[in-house]
């Protein structure tokens, strides 16, 4: 499949990943029954995996959405721009932080430094994909739905120059052009 000027192969496929979000789904509602937790989904990457999830949490419960970027076509940028988008008081609340990807661990780390100034509970992180190898900065993460190598992926939300996000697979990239 080509996406503009690069070419990309089937990665994980809409069965495994709709698989996987119904095993997080378990072990969230058990984690947090009695908790009514707050899941803060990172714009517009996770947009798609928080809807899905959303839908096999059972417990009491909500959904809100933030943006934070820091990515520019396939490398990770180096500046992070402003917090947007958090209505709710997070002062003593269960927060569960819904990501597509982490790979750095830059733009969660300094969401997690915001939050916690904010007073919250606890903080967990709930991501789709964690690419180990590339990361930087010492965070843990309590739920992962897969782990991948250090290679750029689009698809199921994630994006190549705004294109891609509508797959439902996860694709990734074999030639840079």
């Amino acid at each position: 499949m080509q996406i503009l000027d690069q070419h990309f192969e089937i990665f994980i496929p809409a069965s495994s990943i709709q698989q996987r979000i119904k095993d997080l789904g378990v072990q969230i509602n058990k984690d947090y029954r009695g908790k009514n937790p707050i899941f803060l989904s990172i714009l517009n990457g996770a947009f798609i995996f928080a809807a899905d999830l959303i839908r096999e949490i059972h417990i009491p419960s909500e959904i809100s959405f933030i943006k934070l970027k820091s990515y520019k076509r396939m490398e990770s940028g180096g500046k992070i721009r402003e917090l947007l988008g958090l209505e709710h008081d997070i002062f003593n609340r269960n927060i569960v932080i819904v990501e597509d990807i982490v790979d750095t661990g830059k733009t969660l780390n300094h969401i997690l430094e915001e939050f916690k100034e904010l007073g919250a509970r606890s903080i967990e992180i709930l991501t789709l994909l964690h690419k180990k190898e590339a990361n930087r900065y010492p965070i843990d993460l309590r739920y992962v739905g897969f782990e991948i190598p250090d290679k750029f992926v689009v698809g199921y939300g994630l994006d190549y120059e705004g294109q891609g996000r509508n797959l439902k697979d996860i694709y990734k990239v074999i030639s840079v052009a």
